[in-house]
């Protein structure tokens, strides 16, 4: 897909109108005075450039490095939130240019976009239970690689994951999960026989570390993934999500500069 991107934002010009506007009015009380303070940094916050003015990092360094960046602006509470306003909808309705894969749980505390900091257009997102795979999934995850040339893939476990812990229980004990649940845990399966074999302080914590490794060593040795790999056009990296701190620590397939 094209990478050209066009300006969305008319933000100087508004923020410069805002600003005027909040000091004309800021005369005429203390109250004013905030108001206008406040609305003059509304308009300096839209003056800041976003990532979306730009063309989408093309490499598997740059991406992993803007995903990177987003992740620290999240754990120090200095979120830019780009990408989310009408201008950056309407510049990605005709067509989508996404620079990262991410296949992660459907824990409601791991919103990929949100922990990332990124916005509408910049991921293609897959959630599953304990973020396993299965051929549709796998097929999902190939898509933007495969199509768009997308350079990017990241496998994102996290901490105290439910899904991990009740296929432990399960496995361990014997005690199929109802319904569906249990093809979860027969996914997770490879990781549980892995951890079951050694001691652990917390070994569902361990099955969650080895099963997002194990999950991107399949995908980086996937048929069609792995000469991608091989010219260094994609990277395919494992990571483990800190729900204490928001931190996103990577555990293997890091790409170099």
């Amino acid at each position: 897909m094209s990478l050209a991107r066009q300006p969305q934002r008319r933000a100087v010009l508004t923020g410069g109108l805002l600003a005027t506007a909040a000091l004309i009015t800021g005369c005429s009380s203390k109250d004013d005075s905030k108001t206008a303070e406040k609305t003059t940094a509304v308009g300096a916050a839209a003056a800041t450039p976003s990532p979306s003015t730009s063309a989408p990092p093309g490499s598997p360094w740059a991406a992993f490095a803007r995903l990177m960046e987003g992740n620290e602006r999240w754990v120090d509470g200095a979120l830019q939130h780009p990408d989310r306003d009408p201008g950056r909808r309407d510049f990605v309705a005709e067509e989508q240019d996404p620079y990262g894969v991410i296949l992660s749980c459907i824990d409601s505390r791991v919103p990929p976009e949100l922990i990332f900091d990124t916005g509408l257009g910049d991921l293609f997102v897959m959630r599953t239970g304990g973020q396993v795979v299965a051929p549709v999934v796998t097929g999902s995850v190939e898509y933007g690689p495969m199509t768009s040339g997308t350079p990017l893939i990241v496998v994102l476990g996290h901490q105290r994951c439910g899904a991990v812990k009740a296929a432990y229980t399960a496995l361990k004990d014997d005690k199929p999960l109802p319904g569906n649940l249990q093809s979860i845990a027969e996914a997770l399966r490879p990781a549980y026989e892995v951890v079951s074999k050694e001691k652990h302080a917390d070994p569902v914590d361990a099955m969650v570390r080895v099963h997002i490794k194990q999950t991107s060593a399949d995908l980086r040795s996937n048929a069609d993934l792995a000469p991608l790999v091989k010219k260094g056009e994609l990277a395919v990296v494992s990571a483990y999500y800190s729900l204490d701190t928001g931190r996103v620590e990577v555990l293997t397939g890091a790409p170099s500069a």
